[in-house]
């Protein structure tokens, strides 16, 4: 007997979406027009998304959390949705894109943008992708 587990209509294949494979992504943090330069190098998932990318980033930066942020990612902006965000410029829900679908490679260039009143900007730079070791999963400084 043949399974037909997994098959759609007329018993032929579904094509599920391909997941790709997590990589670890090296990732400079520098923070624009600070003298001497600030910044921090940082290892994270592929899958890691950004609004998690968010919490790693306030703590490696020594932030406190309490303004509002967003990703400049190719013209578009993340982050934390408000309800009367609306038109062409809205923010995208960084809950729900992972950092490997929204920068796909090395050097890949990105804007991290905390505290709208002070404006610090913060530019990274993917600077090497490769695979996480075993037990990969905890992002390293």
């Amino acid at each position: 007997m043949i399974s037909t587990a997994g098959r759609g209509k007329g018993n032929l294949p579904v094509r599920g979406r391909m997941s790709k494979p997590v990589e670890a992504y090296q990732i400079k943090v520098t923070l624009r027009d600070s003298q001497p330069p600030i910044w921090r190098r940082i290892q994270v998932r592929s899958d890691t998304t950004l609004a998690k990318l968010h919490r790693i980033l306030q703590r490696v930066m020594g932030w406190e959390d309490t303004h509002l942020h967003q990703f400049v990612i190719q013209d578009e902006r993340y982050g934390a949705p408000y309800k009367n965000d609306e038109g062409p410029r809205k923010m995208r829900d960084e809950r729900k894109h992972k950092l490997g679908d929204v920068v796909p490679a090395e050097g890949s260039e990105f804007r991290y943008d905390y505290d709208f009143g002070d404006n610090w900007q913060h530019v990274l730079v993917v600077e090497k992708t490769f695979h996480p070791r075993r037990g990969f999963g905890t992002p390293c400084v």
